[in-house]
């Protein structure tokens, strides 16, 4: 901002819960200057999840509780393109927040670019990307990218106590081991309490599970019918399991293997209508397969 010339295209990228969207809106403030309050400002548009369908959008006017759409679509990308041939509200300055943009529709990825190649004078935009690689790639060559780093485990502690100050020890190192450097992860893990399902896991790899027995607890801890936040939380902390145990294991081509199906069920569950209930069996199955790794190969 104090250059001659800003970019008007910002990808902020880096594992969920490490504070990218929190830096998007303090950076839109700053921009169009609206100070460090927590008030909406006009001029500041947010672009993410809206109602599934016309149903759950009567739910939100009527101030209900509704689901949300697996994706951003093309009709929100249009709206907001509506709004850019106006004049900013406040000011000289818009910033248009996009988050997350690795789960905008190819249509809407496709609108979106002809915003980004003739930004309007004075807009900007910050677009929050977990999974940069699913953009397209128009889109991230017309960005400037801020990468966010994993935050050390102490910080994690430190604000773990804060938030949760009545996590005991062995909890918050289970959810710090888990969330891979996410301060929001971890935090979500110590509130889902899900610090068993990660010990059942690692139970599991080490193991097996031959009787099925430690799935079906695996499962029970999980729930029957586990929302989408809790089975992606669920799927990080299958993946954070076989990593952590790869180099240690004599035969880790099969964790490997089970690690790369994690990943994908992991980038897929959010936009995919997976059965919650297989879903989490399938984690269990591939956890077990992961634990064939503890079988030293043969000659």
């Amino acid at each position: 901002m104090a250059g001659e010339r800003m970019h008007h295209a910002w990808l902020l990228t880096g594992r969920r819960g490490v504070g990218k969207a929190n830096f998007a809106f303090a950076a839109a403030r700053e921009l169009v200057g609206a100070g460090r309050g927590k008030e909406n400002h006009p001029d500041i548009h947010l672009l993410t999840y809206g109602p599934k369908d016309e149903k759950e959008d009567r739910k939100r006017f009527d101030g209900k509780p509704f689901e949300l759409a697996r994706s951003i679509r093309i009709a929100q990308i249009r709206a907001m393109q509506v709004r850019l041939t106006t004049r900013p509200t406040m000011g000289s300055k818009r910033a248009i927040i996009i988050d997350p943009a690795d789960d905008l529709e190819r249509n809407a990825a496709n609108a979106l670019l002809k915003s980004l190649e003739e930004p309007p004078e004075g807009t900007y935009f910050l677009l929050v990307a977990h999974n940069p690689a699913r953009l397209l790639p128009t889109i991230r060559s017309r960005c400037r990218v801020v990468r966010f780093p994993p935050v050390p485990d102490q910080d994690i502690d430190r604000f773990l106590q804060e938030r949760a100050p009545d996590s005991d020890q062995p909890t918050r190192e289970a959810a710090i081991s888990a969330a891979g450097g996410s301060p929001g992860s971890a935090l979500s893990f110590v509130e889902m309490d899900l610090a068993n399902v990660t010990l059942t896991m690692r139970e599991i790899i080490e193991q097996g599970d031959g009787d099925f027995s430690r799935r079906g607890k695996l499962a029970g801890l999980i729930g029957a019918r586990p929302d989408r936040e809790r089975i992606q939380a669920v799927l990080d902390l299958a993946r954070s399991a076989v990593a952590d145990m790869v180099s240690a294991l004599p035969n880790p081509r099969a964790a490997i293997d089970a690690h790369v199906e994690l990943v994908q069920l992991s980038s897929e569950q959010p936009t995919y209508n997976y059965d919650p209930g297989l879903l989490t069996m399938e984690i269990g199955t591939l956890l077990v397969q992961a634990s064939t790794a503890s079988e030293t190969a043969d000659a």
